[in-house]
């Protein structure tokens, strides 16, 4: 089995019954019409519709450098 070195998706999870939390994070970078590339993020509570935002940036490169940022900060606030 091979790791990917830079990948291109993330799903992550924060489950805490003692304090009713059970939240999910999902990113995805995906390239766009324009040469560009979108790290598209769903959160929200799990079994539920999330919330969706679209970060567009100039090239796949930084797409996966913001979805490393993003991973590292929600690792920090307990999402495994």
């Amino acid at each position: 089995m091979q790791l990917e070195v830079f990948p291109d998706r993330m799903f992550l999870k924060r489950v805490d019954p003692s304090k009713n939390i059970r939240r999910f994070y999902s990113m995805v970078v995906q390239p766009d019409l324009f040469g560009g590339a979108s790290l598209v993020c769903e959160w929200g509570r799990v079994g539920l519709a999330g919330q969706v935002r679209i970060d567009r940036h100039e090239d796949e490169g930084r797409a996966v450098d913001a979805l490393a940022g993003l991973t590292q900060c929600k690792r920090k606030h307990g999402y495994v």
